[in-house]
């Protein structure tokens, strides 16, 4: 069977708990690139995640002739803002932003510089996608389901209460993982895991 992500740390990928709970996440490597802006409006945010994507599948190609297939994994996030609140008001145009596709521990620099040539010759796409190795450790938690302008009382809850009560800290930048479309689902229905490192 190809490797997938999303059942190999299933506990990450397919939470069903819609409060706050703590998690151990271990490293994993993904093709990340970086950009600044409203996710809705951005050009650069678009072009950003169409370069992801075109990465992504052609490194998945690549492995797959090679008898190494893999599932691409869901689009992820990691945001933050030089204000927090920025995220609790919906402050969109202040938000910086890294995305990311999870890839398996197999895949190199050799294949990212592979299949940038590629992506250049076959799809005219010439992008700073790059592999970036996290290791976020200890989590809070929580899979989100409706649109992703309502989880603002879900991360107020997170910051004012849960890690209070729990003695933490944030320590690192808010990770999400994308488990829906938002272009095939409705947005009541979308599903999203909401993370942050905490210690």
């Amino acid at each position: 069977m190809p490797y997938d992500v999303k059942k190999d740390l299933k506990q990450l990928y397919a939470p069903k708990n819609t409060g706050w709970a703590l998690v151990d996440v271990p490293g994993q490597q993904f093709l990340a690139i970086d950009g600044r802006g409203n996710p809705n409006t951005a050009e650069s945010y678009r072009k950003a995640v169409e370069a992801l994507y075109a990465f992504a599948y052609t490194i998945k190609m690549t492995a797959k002739q090679r008898g190494e297939d893999f599932v691409v994994g869901p689009l992820e996030g990691l945001w933050w803002a030089d204000d927090y609140a920025a995220f609790t008001v919906r402050a969109k145009d202040s938000w910086q932003w890294t995305m990311l596709i999870a890839q398996p521990s197999r895949i190199g620099e050799d294949a990212v510089e592979e299949a940038r040539e590629a992506v250049r010759r076959k799809k005219k796409i010439d992008a700073p996608v790059r592999l970036e190795k996290l290791h976020e450790g200890r989590c809070a938690q929580v899979l989100h389901v409706g649109s992703y302008d309502d989880e603002g009382p879900l991360l107020a809850r997170l910051h004012d209460e849960f890690l209070a009560e729990q003695g933490l800290k944030p320590t690192g930048l808010h990770h999400e993982v994308y488990l829906g479309d938002p272009r095939r689902v409705e947005p009541a229905k979308l599903r999203t895991v909401l993370r942050q490192p905490v210690g």
